[in-house]
């Protein structure tokens, strides 16, 4: 009866004092120990954006555009010749409409306006004021300099008069002013191309020999006006 009590009791006692087993080693993979602690995980996936993604940013468009040309100048009018004697300068407008066949040469039709009188030769009291018109047509030449810059020269032929009434200029000895008479001249200048390509801003001076602006007196003269202007310009 001992014998088989301590036979019974003995297995309890090895299963109540039985150790835990230890945990594996880790294995070893190509020199480097891989532990669950180390691995990492990899970031769930974001979902797409709601909106879409803006397109890249196009390139400016070239600044010179060549087409149709309407241009316009503000600036003054200045008479070198005898009558130069007897009409302060003007304030002067000109517009010309014209197409650009290419960016060096444009061919264009004008009209223009200056507003002026006689003070310079009459007192202020029998001075008279009048309007000087013109019109006429051209070409224009164009040398680009950089892609803003471009500089100009034009030839235009046409015709000019000034606005009065009748016989107004001729005891002056101007009657040929009073009706349309040939204006041929030129113009050089300097534009600058905007990043806008229709618009493009500009300096000039130019300068026409006005015929019927002589005076006829028989005293040598050269009827030449100078004018000098801003522009702006609009290419459709």
């Amino acid at each position: 009866m001992l014998s088989l009590s301590v036979a019974l009791v003995a297995p309890s006692s090895r299963a109540l004092g039985a150790v835990a087993p230890e945990p594996a080693a880790p294995l070893a993979v190509s020199g480097t120990v891989t532990t669950p602690e180390a691995t990492e995980v990899a970031p769930a996936p974001t979902t797409a954006s709601f909106f879409p993604e803006a397109p890249p940013e196009a390139p400016p468009p070239l600044p010179h555009k060549k087409g149709l040309v309407l241009e316009t100048r503000l600036g003054g009018l200045a008479f070198l010749g005898k009558f130069g004697e007897v009409a302060p300068p003007a304030p002067w407008m000109t517009s010309q409409l014209g197409y650009e066949f290419f960016k060096w040469l444009m061919v264009y039709g004008y009209g223009e306006v200056g507003f002026t009188g006689t003070s310079n030769e009459q007192a202020e009291s029998s001075a008279i004021y009048f309007p000087v018109y013109g019109f006429g047509g051209g070409a224009r030449f164009t040398l680009e300099v950089t892609d803003r810059v471009a500089l100009f020269i034009q030839g235009n032929g046409g015709a000019m008069s000034a606005i009065v009434p009748r016989d107004s200029l001729t005891f002056l000895g101007f009657h040929s002013a009073e009706s349309l008479g040939i204006a041929v001249g030129g113009r050089l200048g300097v534009e600058w191309h905007q990043i806008d390509h229709h618009l493009a801003l500009g300096l000039g001076v130019g300068v026409r020999d006005a015929f019927n602006f002589k005076i006829q007196s028989g005293e040598s003269d050269l009827p030449l006006m100078l004018d000098a202007s801003a522009a702006i310009r609009y290419t459709f």
